[in-house]
């Protein structure tokens, strides 16, 4: 049973033998909507209370989940042709999860060895109707298997732009997990006074830092960003030219929205080259955190994702 409390089973469940398993409440989903299952209907808020509250409240925000008339509404709003359609397509495409439930084993497992405290996650596969891609809360992630269809998906095209389809492969899956879950645990200062791209790059450079170690990369930026090998090869080619280009700008300590967003969105903007990969700046914080832990071994990744200390991190930091 998910719920918003972790319960002392849980880590004996995660910890068993088959490793982590990954719910199929998207079936339930499938059944309750499209087949009229009240059984399944019945499964969804008694075994899945919070997941269905997430779904009703947050993802899709259709009401409380508290309202005497949620379920027919949540089941009218499956029952669109589009929406069944998607559903039958991840049932064909994700027919079983065995892989990604091993990569997840492994990956948690590594991440638990790092972070001792750190309570293991719930997992549960839902149909988001193409809302959130991942939805994490407390100790619980849903993978909404609907935003990973694949970038050539047909009905991707009709509502995203190429450089948002880039980010619904099947293999974002995985890191996009990770990366979450640790945002959602080790969340940005934002109460701190100082909120300038530096500090946004080096955050967000020391997740994708980690996500990587955690899964295993064969560059920075190619798990973690989705990075090409052609993308990876201009950051490396020029690296140190676009450092020093954005030292000579000043833009590492402006707070400007639009400045920060052209350097960790993978939106195209008007602030850098269309050449510029995307993410550009979460990859040059990447950069720089692996400078610190290759020159200072000893830092555990949890004092890591505790130091917020970023200038100080960098100053006998040569890139």
């Amino acid at each position: 049973m998910l719920s918003a409390c972790r319960d002392d089973r849980q880590e004996d469940f995660f910890l068993s033998e088959n490793g982590v398993k990954i719910h199929r409440y998207d079936r339930l989903q499938f059944e309750a909507s499209v087949l009229n299952s009240f059984t399944s209907l019945q499964k969804m808020n008694t075994n899945f209370p919070h997941a269905t509250k997430l779904l009703i409240e947050d993802v899709l925000a259709i009401g409380s989940v508290d309202d005497e008339k949620i379920n027919d509404r949540l089941c009218a709003y499956y029952s669109d042709t589009s929406l069944v359609n998607l559903m039958l397509d991840v049932e064909d495409k994700y027919r079983d999860l065995t892989n990604l439930e091993k990569e997840l084993t492994r990956s948690f497992l590594r991440l638990k060895k790092e972070l001792p405290s750190m309570p293991i996650p719930v997992v549960y596969s839902q149909i988001s109707a193409l809302n959130q891609s991942i939805v994490v809360s407390d100790s619980l992630i849903g993978i909404s298997l609907d935003k990973y269809m694949g970038e050539d998906y047909p009905m991707y095209k009709k509502y995203y732009y190429n450089y948002q389809r880039k980010s619904m492969n099947p293999e974002r899956i995985l890191p996009d997990c990770i990366s979450f879950y640790l945002l959602s645990l080790y969340p940005f200062p934002w109460e701190q006074n100082h909120r300038t791209l530096f500090d946004v790059i080096m955050y967000r450079g020391k997740i994708a830092w980690i996500t990587e170690k955690v899964i295993g990369s064969k560059g920075l930026g190619f798990v973690a960003l989705g990075y090409s090998a052609q993308q990876l090869e201009w950051c490396n080619k020029n690296r140190k030219q676009f450092v020093d280009w954005v030292n000579k700008t000043n833009h590492l300590e402006r707070t400007d929205p639009m400045i920060i967003r052209a350097y960790v969105q993978p939106m195209p903007n008007s602030v850098l080259k269309n050449e510029v990969p995307p993410m550009i700046g979460v990859w040059l914080g990447m950069v720089y955190i692996d400078a610190y832990m290759k020159k200072n071994p000893d830092v555990t990744i949890e004092q890591l994702l505790n130091n917020t200390d970023y200038k100080g991190m960098l100053m006998d930091i040569d890139i």
